[in-house]
Parts: C-alpha cells; structure tokens; sequence
C-alpha cells in the first residue's frame, strides 16, 4: 500500500478513514487523468455548488435558493394510464429525448416483497406474474411536468439500477439471485431491454440470460464495442464487476439485444467475464485495498464459467486469487470514454481490507485500468448535515463533475463532487431517511430528476444550473 501513496499525498493528509468526508483528487480527479492531490476538510467546500440548502417548508425536498422542484410521480397518489396508483419503491431512471424539448423517463421500481403498490401485471408486458416489480414510463414535457405513466416492464424483481443504451433504450437490472417457487414460476436474476417509447416492443419480455443471472445493479455500455460492464451489489463473498462482450457480427440496436437472446445458443452469447486487478504484478483481491485518488490498477478479464448459476453464484465460481471484488458496487454511468462506478461502503466484517463510506471509481477500456477517483472517509455521525456516506446511483452532470445519490445512515442528501474535487450539497431529504434514487438530466440540461426510494416520490428539479456561484 505505501507505493500506492504519493510524497505528495504523504505531505498533505493522512489516512481516509474516520473524516465523513469526501476525500477527492483535483481537477483530474474527476474529469481526466487522475493526479495525486488530496483535498481533505471538515465539511463541504463554501465556494463549490449552489450555497446551502433551504428548509423546504412542505417537508419534502429542501433545495439551494433559487432552486425548485415539482413532483412528477408519488407512489399512491398518481395514476398509471391503465388506472392503477404508480408503483412503490422508485430506483434507477434513464432519460430519452422526445419530441418538443420533452421526454420520457424509464423509472425501476424495486419490489420483491409487499410494498404496497406493485408494477401491474399487464397482459404482454408481464415476465413472472408472482413478481410485482418493473418499469414504469413517465411522459413529461420540457419543463418536467408529467404528461402520464404507463406499465412498460411487469413481474421482475427488485428492479434497482440499470443503465441507457447508446441506441436509445433502457436496460433494467434485477437485484436478486432468487430462483422459481412459491409464487414465483421463474428463475430471476437478469437484465431486460425496455424500449422508452414503443411499447409493441416491449411485449413478451425476454431476459438477457447471456448477462448473467446474479444480483446486478447496474449498467455501462461503451457505444464504441457495445461492451456492457455490471455491476454487482452481494456478499459473503463479495460482489464482482463485470463485462459482456458481444459476439462476431453482433449489430446493435433496438431489439437487437432481445433478438440476440432468443436466436440458438442466445443464452451464452458472447463472452461475461470478471475483473481481475493488478498493480505491478501484485494481485488486488478487494477494491477497499484504495486509500488515495489516482490509485490506478490494471484491469484482465476472467470468463465466467456458468453464467447462469445453475448450481453456484457466479462471485462463488471464483476464487480470491482469481478476481477482484467489492462490498456494494452500486451505480454506473458511461462518460468521458469510459465507466464511472461506484461502491457504497466497505467494513472489516464484510470481508473488506480497508473501511470506507464510498468510492467512485473510473474505468479506462483503452488502457484497461480502473482509478480510483474519489473516496469518502468512515462517516462519524451520520446525522450532521455536513456529513456524506453511503453514495449509491450515479450520473455526470452536464455542468461538471458528478452527482451522488446518498443511501447512508443518518440524513440522506443528493451530493455534487465537482471537477476540483469538492463536494456539495445539492438537496437534502426533509421527509424520511429513505435513499435518494436515479439522478438524472434532461437532454438539454435543464431538468434533474431524482426519487426518494420510500414511500415513493420522483421530483423534477430546475433552477440556475451552471450559474454564479457554482465552481468546477
């Protein structure tokens, strides 16, 4: 570990571990080749985002001045097309570009029990009727106000993040590794395709089954090779990173995968694989191994022996020595050439080397490396407002830097790390301790949505994105 630790980082601060913080490198640290700086402070830099945020006196979204939000969907209280209330448990979303500066917004909802408000099973959109989670398709218009909802994806399980396609469509990921019986007459596990405005293409759900079936949370696809990364949330042992490699003459696009799936052999089509790190010919058997920003490993990559898990989880075909893992990778989001993903937290008795409350990392398919680019410290009270941990879903903001979804302890906050390496708030949860979910722009910019998981909520947020005040 100590070659992993630069003079200049020996000279600026010490160990990650009990500041709450983020500790993030500088302007590279997030938009470019990482460098060795380390910004550590006793709460979020002044001078970075949008001020503080104001006490929303409704209770629900407290928001920097100047800022504002609506609500575009709330489990219960608004209406799916086909009459039933809109489904509980919000999670990852993906934005698509419509028509007159509008859009639509595929929103998981990640149901695997009794919530109270199940994904309707509707007639060719149900893949396991004994599921009751799913996608829903929110209309809005350019401002963010919702036009309606509809069912596009019914009788999955536990659909938590997933990822957009360079082709245009969502794929949503199931967290679960739970096979058939009970109420349940399939195995689940997957990944599904779901088209953001042609439902006729979404009838009859396929699982990806060449994907893997394992607890996945989310996706990454490189719209150069169409290689999709996953991530994996589990333990005992602890999750992998994965990619799919499509095989000879795959052509993407929409349908394209759902094709793949049902053509002869769809089931193991192309190669998945694990990550395997290195640094100098050492072995890394756990991500937490990173204390700094710009800790940089090489990346190969191990076939996975039966994707399916037909006998074993896919994590338990490996052993330590063959592939790299992590305690809670979350969130994923392609940009600047590659994947940023996410890992929660990490503590001793999970298995992990060092304890943290979240990284970020980077990874680089041109030179096969993953870096570590920021890193919050072990959170010592979660219910200070200046504390961050826990970060889950991802997106990169159209105006710099990234956007974190907090599910921590404690308070829950939607944070910015900017290209310095700062961190900020962005909004804060006034209504309950449930995680904040599916950060994501519009096309133009304009609009950020994101959910509160529990009950239920999606909000459209707008404001002066990128004015004065804000610093990269």
């Amino acid at each position: 570990m100590t070659a992993e630790i630069s003079r200049r980082n020996l000279l600026r601060t010490g160990a990650a571990g009990g500041l709450g913080i983020a500790i993030a490198g500088s302007v590279e640290a997030i938009a470019g080749p990482a460098a060795a700086q380390v910004v550590e402070a006793a709460g979020p830099d002044k001078g970075a985002g949008y001020g503080p945020v104001v006490k929303d006196p409704k209770g629900l979204l407290s928001l920097p001045k100047g800022f504002s939000y609506t609500i575009v969907a709330q489990a219960g209280g608004t209406k799916l097309e086909s009459g039933e209330p809109t489904p509980s448990d919000t999670d990852g979303t993906g934005f698509f570009r419509g028509p007159k500066g509008g859009g639509v917004l595929v929103n998981n909802h990640e149901i695997g029990g009794d919530e109270k408000y199940g994904v309707p099973a509707l007639e060719g959109l149900t893949y396991d009727a004994g599921g009751r989670g799913g996608t829903t398709n929110i209309v809005v218009d350019k401002d963010g106000r919702r036009v309606r909802e509809y069912v596009s994806l019914a009788g999955t399980v536990q659909n938590c993040a997933g990822g957009v396609t360079p082709w245009g469509t969502w794929l949503t990921c199931e967290e679960t590794e739970v096979k058939a019986g009970g109420a349940l007459k399939k195995d689940h596990g997957y990944v599904f395709d779901v088209d953001p405005f042609d439902n006729d293409l979404n009838q009859d759900p396929v699982p990806l089954k060449f994907l893997g079936r394992f607890s996945h949370e989310a996706v990454a696809v490189d719209p150069r090779t169409s290689i999709i990364y996953e991530t994996e949330d589990a333990d005992e042992p602890n999750g992998l990173y994965f990619r799919w490699v499509p095989p000879k003459g795959f052509r993407p696009g929409k349908g394209a995968l759902k094709r793949l799936a049902l053509s002869e052999g769809g089931d193991t089509a192309g190669r998945l694989q694990a990550m395997k790190c290195t640094k100098g010919g050492r072995h890394i058997a756990d991500l937490s191994q990173a204390t700094r920003p710009g800790t940089r490993y090489k990346v190969t990559w191990v076939d996975v022996p039966d994707r399916d898990a037909k006998t074993t989880s896919v994590r338990k075909q490996f052993t330590d020595e063959e592939v790299t893992r992590s305690r809670k990778l979350e969130g994923q989001w392609w940009a600047d050439g590659g994947a940023y993903f996410v890992a929660s937290y990490a503590r001793h008795d999970d298995g992990s080397v060092n304890e943290h409350d979240g990284q970020v990392w980077f990874y680089d398919p041109e030179s096969e490396t993953v870096t570590l680019k920021t890193i919050f410290g072990v959170n010592p009270d979660p219910d200070k407002d200046t504390n961050y941990d826990g970060p889950d879903n991802i997106t990169v903001s159209p105006y710099g830097g990234i956007i974190l979804a907090e599910d921590g302890d404690g308070i829950q906050h939607l944070v910015g790390v900017t290209d310095r390496g700062t961190v900020y708030p962005l909004a804060r949860n006034e209504l309950n301790d449930s995680e904040f979910a599916g950060p994501v722009f519009s096309a133009d910019g304009k609009v950020l949505y994101v959910g509160i998981q529990s009950p239920g909520y999606v909000f459209a947020i707008t404001g002066p994105w990128g004015g004065r005040g804000r610093r990269h």
